[in-house]
């Protein structure tokens, strides 16, 4: 085993991965159901590719003493990465940080696994919530999707980097954001090899 990519040695993605310096730090948040699968959950990948980042595996958070500090500390701008009719699209608005640290949590669980960690973590649903649209399709092509639209934790964090570094809250090269999937690539292209028959997505689409 690699006890850092947490991976059998013959698929190990360690090399693969290219961890890049954020000014925004990213939290983790881990349902225990993808710690279990974690050589095929991209959650821990995120964060072995952002230096500036913290995982935490739990599903209820209201007396973690960490991300209490962490959400508590008048330095940080907390935000929860979490789409809903309110939140915010970071597409087109831009976080006013007023000099503070943005912090942004990542609920890594499928969705409806999500649900269950924000209902009963109190301190997460005192956030502000961010959202981002966008036009990819997902390359888990070997896990099915609630919708086409569902990216996985890895493809997501990218997006919202890209998004920030545009807008000049971050400052990432092309390379680093081109390099930044290359683990879940080269996790799909070794999956590949023994996928499913099993139709990608739940539902159709009627359009």
């Amino acid at each position: 085993m690699c006890y850092d990519c947490n991976r059998p040695k013959n698929s190990c993605l360690c090399k693969e991965i290219n961890p890049i310096e954020t000014k925004t730090k990213f939290i983790i948040l881990m349902h225990p159901k993808e710690f279990k699968y974690i050589k095929n959950n991209t959650g821990r990948l995120t964060y072995l590719s952002l230096k500036n980042s913290e995982l935490f595996v739990g599903i209820d958070f209201s007396n973690h003493n960490k991300i209490n500090e962490i959400i508590d500390y008048t330095k940080n701008y907390c935000v929860i990465l979490y789409p809903t009719i309110d939140s915010i699209c970071i597409n087109k608005k831009k976080l006013n940080l007023e000099d503070k640290q943005l912090v942004i949590f990542i609920i890594d669980a499928t969705w409806d696994s999500s649900k269950p960690i924000l209902r009963l973590s109190k301190n997460l649903q005192t956030l502000p919530k961010i959202s981002f649209t966008h036009t990819k399709v997902s390359a888990y092509n070997f896990k099915r999707q609630p919708f086409k639209e569902a990216l996985s934790t890895m493809e997501s964090t990218l997006c919202v980097l890209e998004i920030l570094t545009t807008q000049k809250q971050e400052n990432i090269s092309l390379k680093s954001l081109k390099q930044f999937l290359n683990p879940f690539k080269e996790m799909i292209r070794f999956q590949t090899k023994f996928k499913s028959s099993k139709p990608r997505f739940r539902k159709d689409d009627d359009k």
